[in-house]
């Protein structure tokens, strides 16, 4: 089987350790391997990087274990050439042994061109992501929030959604603080109630 790397690393990442796998061609083509566990700690991961550095990794793989590869590809992006592979895939892979680690079957294939990486945007847009995300879930949070307070202020049975158009908007907190204080007809000389036309 071809060799595309003489010296490669594979990573078996959990919440907090990493396995890794060096995987070596010496001058004869004799596949040499070297396990070590690392923490998921930012030191520890940099500690790793270090290592492989050392020992002339140039190329690694990991799973797309969650969310717990991300601080792991974000420390070692810059300095290896790296590859995230869907776990489905490297199960499909066949003539795994046993008793071999998830690290070396992932380190081995990585040596021979079997993997498939999985897309990762650049740093920019990762952190893009990260904000537009983050800003749909506070919005979300939000709506929810203002349907709460809108559902306890209907049981009961004050009508402040027929005056104040939004809930959680500057006249209807205004309204929410004076009748949190007590007051029985909050702000009604600031915000009266619109009144019928009276009839002739």
């Amino acid at each position: 089987m071809d060799t595309l790397y003489a010296c490669c690393a594979g990573l078996d990442v959990h919440k907090n350790t990493v396995v890794v796998c060096v995987r070596r061609l010496d001058a004869k083509g004799k596949a040499h391997r070297q396990v070590r566990t690392f923490g998921t700690m930012t030191g520890q991961i940099l500690e790793l990087a270090d290592w492989l550095a050392d020992e002339g990794v140039t190329h690694v793989a990991m799973e797309s274990t969650g969310v717990y590869w991300k601080p792991i590809w974000n420390l070692l992006e810059g300095q290896f050439q790296i590859l995230l592979v869907n776990a489905q895939h490297i199960k499909q892979v066949p003539g795994r042994k046993t008793d071999v680690k998830d690290c070396e079957w992932i380190a081995q294939l990585l040596q021979h061109g079997l993997l498939r990486g999985s897309y990762v945007p650049p740093a920019p847009q990762r952190q893009l992501r990260e904000l537009t995300r983050q800003r749909r879930q506070l919005i979300q949070t939000k709506s929810s929030v203002a349907n709460r307070i809108q559902k306890v202020l209907e049981d009961a049975n004050i009508k402040l959604g027929s005056v104040a158009s939004d809930v959680l908007g500057v006249s209807g907190r205004d309204m929410l603080r004076a009748i949190v204080a007590g007051q029985d007809l909050p702000l009604a000389s600031t915000f009266p109630v619109p009144r019928t036309h009276a009839r002739p």
